[in-house]
């Protein structure tokens, strides 16, 4: 046990005075969302979205006051912003008390480097986002968002594999799990253990055959509910990016939240994507939210590289017959609709199913099977879609096209 406590910490919070208000912050209630695991602390400061970089001295200072407790071992603190913040009700008024807003989750243990962007909090839904400040990835050359409409479509697992199967084909290679309601990567690529932070101030991040991951999954427990807002998931999102140690990258695949969301947005927005991979399935259902997660990207200007058709039929193991569970070739004729193009058709296989909840994804645990050769296929043509593309065009920050 760390010994430390959600009163010593409170007591340390009650020491930090907003200058502007000149009373502490936890008594102006713009402290949520505390968290405490191990010693790593987290929690967000709610201040006025237009006095969002104003507010940064405020935010090291509480890190810091936190950071001084004895058992502390890093500390995490975000802004975020909403409109009547401060003075909204929150879990300011002591530790533990009943009926409050304290969340039960964890932020990224950056050691105390946490300093999140400000440009989500000049984002309004709808309104168009000029001016948005990109998130710098050092040492990364390009980075793919594998994404869907919906969940429940083999999105991480396809992210997995895809990973995987660059790192076959001999390109440096990371995979982020932005998926922070539901981080699977740590599963699926079959690492565990926390990131170590050597600076205080970057993580590292974990590896698993070769490929470097970083997933909210290694900070948190399987059965953690996360119960954060939209602010805080993006300043998360935002964190994994810009505090993780990722090094020299040929590419990071992205392994997307479903929907169409603030989190999808922070990415698509405030990181130079060299372009996104759909997933979907044959069903019409799934191919309806999949052309909303393609038209997505197509209004803040990400290249769609193409459509993945993920358990697209069953292929009988004992008499070798094919059926199209989920319909058939409903993939192929949406991928012509939209204009792009269909990289590959992944069938729905119990070795697929096995080998990701066994944290030995296909592509690694069965290299020669018809299976892992799907996935090599689909990469090797996103890699070509990636160096193929002209530098002088590469993607500046967009702003969301409205029609």
């Amino acid at each position: 046990m760390s010994g430390v406590t959600e009163e010593s910490i409170w007591t340390a919070l009650r020491s930090v005075q907003d200058p502007e208000a000149g009373q502490d912050i936890v008594s102006l209630q713009m402290v949520s969302g505390l968290v405490i695991k191990d010693g790593n602390v987290g929690f967000a400061i709610e201040v006025d979205s237009r006095k969002g970089q104003e507010k940064e001295p405020l935010r090291k200072e509480a890190e810091g006051a936190v950071r001084a407790l004895k058992g502390v071992q890093s500390v995490t603190a975000v802004l975020t912003a909403h409109a009547q913040a401060p003075g909204r009700q929150a879990p300011g008024s002591g530790p533990t008390s009943q009926g409050t807003r304290t969340q039960t989750s964890h932020g990224p243990r950056s050691g105390g480097a946490g300093q999140p962007n400000d440009s989500h909090q000049q984002r309004s839904s709808g309104s168009g986002a000029g001016g948005q400040q990109q998130i710098a990835v050092p040492g990364v050359k390009a980075i793919v968002a594998v994404a869907s409409g919906k969940g429940g479509v083999g999105k991480s697992t396809t992210a997995a594999n895809l990973a995987l199967a660059f790192q076959r084909q001999g390109h440096a290679t990371g995979i982020l799990d932005a998926d922070i309601y539901g981080p699977s990567q740590p599963r699926m690529m079959g690492v565990s253990g926390r990131p170590e932070s050597p600076d205080g101030k970057r993580l590292r991040p974990m590896e698993a055959y070769g490929v470097k991951v970083m997933s909210m999954g290694f900070l948190v427990g399987e059965d953690t509910p996360m119960i954060w807002r939209g602010p805080m998931v993006q300043s998360a999102i935002q964190q994994m990016l810009r505090d993780v140690d990722w090094g020299e990258l040929d590419v990071l695949v992205v392994d997307m939240p479903p929907g169409t969301g603030d989190a999808q947005l922070t990415l698509a927005q405030q990181v130079p994507l060299a372009g996104s991979v759909i997933i979907t399935t044959p069903q019409d259902i799934s191919l309806l939210d999949a052309k909303k997660g393609l038209n997505m990207f197509r209004k803040v200007d990400v290249p769609v590289f193409g459509m993945v058709e993920n358990m697209s039929y069953y292929l009988c193991p004992h008499c070798g017959e094919r059926s199209d569970i989920f319909s058939a070739g409903g993939g192929r004729r949406e991928a012509e609709k939209m204009g792009t193009e269909l990289l590959g058709e992944i069938p729905l296989d119990i070795v697929i199913r096995e080998t990701s909840d066994g944290g030995q994804p296909v592509v690694v645990s069965h290299p020669e099977s018809a299976h892992a050769q799907a996935y090599l296929s689909i990469a090797e043509q996103v890699w070509g879609k990636i160096t193929n593309s002209d530098p002088a065009t590469a993607r500046k920050a967009p702003s969301i096209k409205m029609s």
